[in-house]
């Protein structure tokens, strides 16, 4: 899998850095920013908290990118638009997921989205069967097959499986997009119009507390550990390594979401869950170390 929209003008001095180490830093930073993000949620909300990601990390890619608005055809804006309708969904459900499960549970669940997208794309029946395993262990981490479902935070899991759909079709999307804008143009637009779309939603539901000291403390904290850090480090990463090595580095991105649960959110998982997560981590590197392209934000 290649990210295209993770990437940003780096230093020189990252090329002479191992690709492999970068791309690692770049998920711990991912999951990181998830966890930062999730001690954000009770001071201003899921509506609240993404506004203020999307409004930052556009802050930040405007200022670097300047992307080109002049001359575009109008389906170049309705690409991008789709585009960002996309991502802002995702962002949306998960961190709706976070308020209600741990993040190692939320983000193994939506690796389910473009591991699938990934697998049918691919018409491979190793793969397909890949996704049978890692549905199984979903289900081991949603502990679906082991508590009461009335006991289950339905709603909670639902929030990270439209999360992961939302993934796969910004995975889709993001190939239409780059194709039509240049470097970082389409995502730093993309990046604008959710932020745009969602700041009325956002001072509706967080109030005055949207621009409280602590809440942009910790989006920008935010939007550097999920955004500007991991853009930069991919897209020097990128340019050295295969998407087949890159695609095994992300799929052990739902066991960095659980360490960062573990040392930031004091959130553990049972050994069943654990057995589950494997399972989702075994069953996305058979898939995802396949080269193809792809990726997320």
């Amino acid at each position: 899998m290649v990210t295209p929209g993770r990437g940003a003008p780096s230093a020189r001095g990252l090329a002479r850095v191992d690709p492999v180490l970068l791309v690692l830093v770049s998920i711990v930073s991912v999951q990181f920013g998830g966890a930062l993000a999730a001690t954000l949620l009770p001071l201003i909300g899921v509506v609240g908290s993404v506004t203020l990601r999307l409004g930052l990390s556009a802050a930040l890619l405007l200022l670097v990118v300047r992307p080109r608005l002049r001359g575009r055809e109008r389906a170049d804006w309705a690409v991008v638009a789709a585009f960002a309708a996309a991502l802002t969904c995702m962002n949306l459900a998960f961190y709706a997921s976070l308020e209600r499960l741990p993040i190692g549970v939320a983000v193994t669940i939506e690796f389910i989205g473009p591991l699938t997208l990934a697998a049918f794309t691919s018409r491979r029946g190793r793969d397909i069967a890949a996704v049978g395993g890692a549905v199984v262990g979903v289900l081991l981490i949603s502990e679906a097959l082991t508590v009461p479902w009335a006991e289950l935070d339905l709603v909670g899991i639902l929030m990270a499986l439209l999360a992961g759909a939302c993934w796969a079709g910004y995975i889709l999307l993001s190939g239409r997009t780059g194709a039509r804008f240049e470097g970082l143009d389409g995502m730093a637009i993309c990046l604008t119009i959710g932020a745009v779309v969602l700041l009325p939603f956002g001072i509706w539901t967080a109030g005055t507390d949207l621009w409280s000291s602590e809440a942009l403390l910790r989006g920008a904290g935010i939007a550097l550990l999920s955004s500007a850090i991991p853009y930069s480090l991919e897209l020097v990463a990128l340019r050295r390594m295969a998407a087949g090595v890159f695609g095994v580095l992300l799929s052990l991105e739902p066991a960095a979401a659980a360490l960062a649960g573990l040392l930031v959110l004091e959130q553990s998982l049972e050994a069943l869950q654990l057995v589950g997560m494997a399972l989702v981590v075994v069953a996305s590197i058979l898939v995802l170390g396949r080269p193809r392209t792809q990726v997320r934000d």
